[in-house]
């Protein structure tokens, strides 16, 4: 997989490749060049060009892809406009699943979008962020459609839900694989999992500042997780973390 993404917009040629991206049109339909979801339908201006270019979190999609089977059921938190959807429902199959959270209106209906045009029959969307309480939540839509975030004094109100009080109702299925990307609300979103988190799916989290990591990596340990970076070395400076049920390491 050629790393398009990993060429810096700081540096000279980062700045002269990405000249052209400006002539895209807005709601131009494109199609994904590389990786798994290569031919894939993509909305060119949706997001970061590095997800119709395939290399978007390139090291994170091939976690994914070697941790994920057919038939399993992924669950997809901050699912934002849908590149992770796509690869979990590429990868999990007809017969798996994919429960796809995001609160966020215009990421709502790109995701669905995305999903659609793509003809993808096992994938479910839940208009919703996901959190340690059933309710209303404040949200900060940040700079940009991708950094928006659950926060207390946001001035947008969102949908809220334990993960577990939706398992309690029969809403969502137990998940083999959680991806939780969710802008500093991360381990929100684990205090409201406990239930889910007794199943000991695999976890890969990306989280957002020092305090919500150590209260990820605090919450996940007491859980029985192995936890560690994306290349198996220490959670320790790293944002992309992996946490993986002790009692399947070496399994």
């Amino acid at each position: 997989m050629v790393n398009f993404s990993g060429i810096s917009n700081s540096k000279f040629v980062g700045r002269i490749l990405r000249l052209p991206l400006r002539l895209v049109p807005k709601e131009a339909v494109v199609r994904i060049l590389q990786g798994p979801l290569r031919g894939k339908r993509w909305m060119a201006r949706s997001s970061n060009h590095g997800c119709w270019f395939g290399s978007y979190e390139a090291a994170k999609q091939r976690k994914v892809m070697e941790l994920v089977r057919p038939g399993m059921v992924c669950w997809d938190v901050g699912a934002n406009v849908g590149f992770y959807t796509l690869l979990l429902a590429e990868l999990v199959g007809p017969r798996g699943r994919v429960l796809a959270f995001e609160p966020v209106s215009r990421n709502i209906e790109l995701l669905r979008r995305h999903v659609e045009m793509n003809g993808y029959r096992n994938v479910t969307i839940f208009p919703c962020a996901l959190g340690d309480f059933d309710g209303e939540a404040g949200f900060d839509s940040g700079p940009n459609a991708s950094m928006g975030h659950v926060t207390a004094g946001g001035p947008l109100k969102v949908p809220c839900s334990r993960a577990d009080t939706l398992l309690a109702a029969g809403e969502v299925e137990a998940p083999d694989v959680v991806k939780i990307d969710v802008e500093g609300a991360e381990a929100d979103v684990l205090r409201g999992a406990r239930g889910a988190m007794e199943k000991r799916p695999m976890m890969l989290l990306a989280t957002h500042g020092k305090t919500p990591h150590r209260a990820c990596l605090d919450l996940l340990a007491a859980s029985g997780y192995k936890i560690s970076s994306l290349d198996g070395g220490s959670p320790e400076g790293t944002d992309e973390v992996l946490a993986v049920a002790s009692s399947e390491i070496g399994a």
